[in-house]
């Protein structure tokens, strides 16, 4: 996980080491020894215990077992000794385009989208967070035990960790690297893996109806819809979710299970669209946490950023859209929309609100400010909650609306 992380993490760098090393354009190295060779220079420019001799071995190796022809594995072995010889002057010199930019491993036409939303100082600041590690971040199960002493049970376990910064149920682990069912407490559901900003997405469905009805219309794996039950335990909460897609719906059902409280949810297995049609009663709160580009936790998942396109944007959007629409048919008088993406792209964010809302003059946005944690507020935009990536916080989009 490391080698591949790390090697999509600093893909535009390694490739212009290889560029400077070899007489072969990029475009003409056949596929796998292309990534036979970023690995080892990943190993050999960025990992300070694997020796040299080994990684250089090892993609060697590879090819072998690859059936890469000799001649090729030759090939590879030439490059990465040549890279150990000038790597100093190559990891200078690798830091620049060729057009005497800083290289900041994001495709460009991400880069410039950032560019003309957030302006060139943030977009890079974004780029550079992106390609930093991120740190564990836990929500403590309150249902089930307070963050003080589950932070306990971590510290007996000798986990370091420390509270988060913004959201009250978070715990940060910042040196951990084991598996996640090893921590302790896995099993009996007293965390789940959630980001900060995800897990203030929940609270923004706020004040809750004592006895009222909560919708999570996009539940995927369940992070959101085991916070609900949380606040099902408090506040007499009946909680629905609903979820299509057959391996979503499995790990929805075991993360509940481990998680859960007494007040179990009803889990619907369809869409959001065929879930309209069933004859229920309105809700008091929908949470759509919407099928998004993913831009805002390309740190977490650097894969993203080189397997979206520009178009993507657009075909987000008007699924986005559909969901909405969907969603506002289920919704009781005063009740709480709130629609929530893991992206950065305004395509997907405060478009898709500007348009819904206009189609949608029942509904009106208001204002998050109350329901986020004072630390949090820093990060409201225009009314919606969106901060964007740094070392403690993903980058996310939530809009809160209500039915007049």
């Amino acid at each position: 996980m490391q080698l591949v992380y790390g090697v999509l993490r600093n893909r535009q760098y390694l490739d212009r080491i290889l560029q400077l090393l070899s007489k072969t354009p990029l475009a003409k190295i056949d596929p796998f020894i292309h990534q036979a060779l970023v690995v080892g220079l990943y190993q050999l420019f960025f990992l300070r215990r694997i020796p040299q001799s080994a990684a250089v071995h090892e993609m060697v190796e590879c090819c072998k077992v690859g059936g890469i022809p000799r001649r090729l594995e030759g090939f590879v072995n030439g490059i990465l000794r040549q890279s150990i010889r000038q790597k100093e002057p190559l990891a200078t010199q690798a830091a620049l385009g060729e057009n005497g930019e800083p290289l900041v491993n994001h495709p460009e036409w991400l880069v410039a989208g950032w560019c003309k939303h957030f302006g060139h100082d943030e977009a890079l600041r974004i780029c550079a967070a992106n390609n930093r590690e991120p740190v564990l971040v836990l929500r403590a199960n309150v249902a089930k035990i307070i963050r003080d002493d589950f932070r306990k049970v971590l510290e007996g376990a000798g986990i370091a960790n420390h509270p988060g910064a913004y959201a009250v149920e978070a715990v940060v682990l910042p040196e951990y690297q084991g598996a996640i069912p090893a921590i302790p407490g896995y099993a009996e559901g007293l965390f789940q893996v959630q980001d900060e900003a995800a897990q203030m997405a929940t609270g923004l469905l706020g004040p809750f109806r004592r006895g009222g009805r909560y919708l999570d219309g996009c539940a995927g794996l369940g992070g959101k819809t085991s916070h609900l039950l949380q606040f099902a335990a408090s506040h007499a909460l009946k909680i629905h979710a609903v979820e299509p897609e057959p391996y979503r719906l499995q790990k929805l059902r075991e993360n509940l299970d481990r998680c859960g409280t007494a007040c179990a949810p009803v889990i619907h297995a369809m869409s959001l669209q065929q879930f309209t049609l069933a004859d229920l009663p309105p809700f008091d709160g929908i949470l759509i946490d919407a099928p998004c580009s993913g831009t805002g936790v390309t740190g977490r998942h650097p894969d993203i950023r080189w397997n979206r396109r520009p178009e993507d944007l657009l075909r987000y959007q008007q699924e986005q859209l559909n969901i909405l629409h969907h969603s506002a048919g289920l919704l009781a008088p005063g009740g709480i929309l709130v629609y929530a993406t893991c992206s950065l792209e305004p395509e997907e964010n405060q478009e898709v609100i500007k348009a819904f809302l206009a189609d949608h003059p029942a509904l009106q946005l208001t204002d998050c400010t109350m329901q986020l944690p004072e630390a949090a507020r820093r990060f409201i935009v225009d009314g919606c909650f969106a901060p964007r990536p740094d070392a403690t916080i993903d980058g996310f989009f939530a809009a809160r609306m209500q039915r007049r």
